[in-house]
């Protein structure tokens, strides 16, 4: 059975201003890595729609959640993203650790402690991590939902530029049919050019 996310870890955490952090798309070969930083200003709503971890929840789940949060006046939310050549030049987890941070640092309020998906708290960030947070705290799940329809709402937007590797449909993993797009029309800006499969093809082609 499925853990369901609620504000216990919050509320044990005794601070008024606490931030939920999440981030996606650590494995795409292109594309930023986004963050999400949601502040729940109260506790108790009588609407809220289904929050979870936003990789079990289906594309319609996360857009209804995605609004909610985004139009709630008690909630504050902001993201974070860092590009294709940034993670090049910090590898993916510090690249993922720098979005945490900017999604923090964009938030209107100052949060006094950060609960961080993951088993690592960003060395600018004060706060805790919480392994599979986005299954125990709403914050973190609000946060992962934030970071991910953001994310996917990107790679459709860049896919209008870009129509022949499919990043509506893909968001930029690893499908066959996306390997084969790169093999064919080559590597652009957007591509993560030190993930091996992207890499691989580089060499590849400097070989021919």
């Amino acid at each position: 059975m499925r853990s369901v996310p609620d504000f216990e870890l919050e509320k044990s955490c005794n601070k008024k201003i606490i931030a939920g952090v999440d981030e996606a798309g650590r494995g795409p070969l292109c594309g930023p890595v986004v963050a999400g930083a949601v502040v729940f200003l109260k506790y108790d709503f009588d609407d809220m729609p289904l929050i979870s971890d936003s990789k079990q929840m289906s594309e319609k789940q996360r857009d209804i959640a995605f609004d909610w949060i985004t139009n709630n006046p008690n909630i504050i939310w902001a993201i974070g993203q860092c590009s294709a050549t940034e993670i090049d030049e910090l590898n993916i987890l510090w690249a993922a650790m720098r979005a945490m941070e900017r999604a923090v640092s964009n938030l209107s309020v100052n949060p006094e402690h950060c609960l961080i998906d993951g088993n690592r708290v960003p060395k600018n960030l004060n706060g805790m991590a919480v392994v599979k947070g986005d299954a125990k705290s709403l914050s973190i799940a609000a946060a992962s939902i934030i970071a991910k329809v953001s994310r996917d709402r990107l790679m459709h937007d860049l896919a209008k530029q870009f129509p022949q590797y499919a990043w509506d449909k893909n968001a930029g993993y690893p499908t066959q049919e996306h390997l084969h797009a790169i093999k064919k029309y080559g590597v652009n800006e957007h591509y993560r050019k030190t993930f091996g499969p992207v890499k691989k093809i580089l060499e590849i082609c400097e070989k021919h």
